[in-house]
């Protein structure tokens, strides 16, 4: 009888008990620091993807291919699911949530391997596809920066194209800016990597130096000591990450400023 009351009891408390909470999506009117990253193959990420590039960062989040927000896990890019890999997304993202812990980040990776600063013309499919993202993205939020690493493949074209290649990139970002209806975000621009060969690297990286000279709220992140996944062309998934620290330093300090 005393084993019947026993399990009698067990029942109804079990039937009051309050179900454990599910983890919350972040809402759809959330005000989310939204950070669009373009560029190609070495932003949307070539590195290998580790356990720890899984694990979601409390309040990061990305845009995914079906406009919604998610765990900001690698890859974070859906630029041939084949290929795709550590970039500097989440290295950015944590950096910033380490200094500023009340933030939400939304990051838009609109990168597209193998392409040329042409290509990012405003009047081609890659501009569109990235002001498609961040109008979607602003639905939850407000841009905060732009993050930018291209220039491999126009390190391989003429010497004439690479030397204006800090001329068009400035015609570039007026555009993006005015587009956005933000125009002095900042932009944050990392340099290719000294591994790369190409005939024009050195040119292209001496063209970067020259932004924030021409520009205004642009910072040019250095990639020295940065390492290559030994194809001298993309950075290996540990540089990858210490390049997206850098990248978060670069804005922090313009916060600062």
């Amino acid at each position: 009888m005393k084993a019947d009351l026993q399990t009698f009891w067990a029942i109804i408390l079990a039937s009051l008990a309050v179900p454990a909470p599910l983890p919350a999506a972040p809402a759809e009117k959330e005000d989310f620091a939204l950070f669009l990253l373009m560029g190609q193959s070495n932003m949307s990420g070539r590195g290998v993807i580790e356990a720890q590039d899984r694990e979601p960062i409390p309040g990061a989040f990305k845009l995914n291919s079906g406009s919604r927000w998610i765990a900001a896990v690698d890859p974070l890019n859906s630029d041939g699911p084949k290929k795709v890999g550590v970039g500097p997304g989440r290295a950015f993202a944590r950096t910033i949530l380490q200094e500023r812990p009340f933030e939400k980040i939304g990051l838009m990776s609109a990168a597209v391997g193998g392409t040329t600063l042409n290509q990012w013309g405003p009047k081609g499919r890659f501009y569109k596809r990235a002001v498609r993202m961040l109008r979607q993205g602003e639905k939850s939020g407000h841009l905060r920066a732009i993050l930018w690493h291209q220039g491999e493949s126009d390190a391989a074209g003429t010497t004439d194209r690479a030397k204006t290649y800090a001329i068009r990139w400035v015609a570039l970002m007026r555009s993006l800016r005015r587009d956005a209806g933000c125009p002095h975000v900042p932009i944050i621009v990392g340099k290719l990597g000294d591994f790369v060969r190409r005939p024009q690297a050195k040119i292209i990286n001496s063209q970067l130096e020259r932004l924030p000279t021409l520009l205004d709220n642009v910072v040019v992140v250095s990639s020295k000591g940065l390492r290559d996944t030994g194809d001298g062309l993309h950075f290996d998934a540990l540089s990858q990450r210490e390049l997206g620290r850098r990248y978060a330093n670069a804005y922090l300090s313009l916060l600062d400023k």
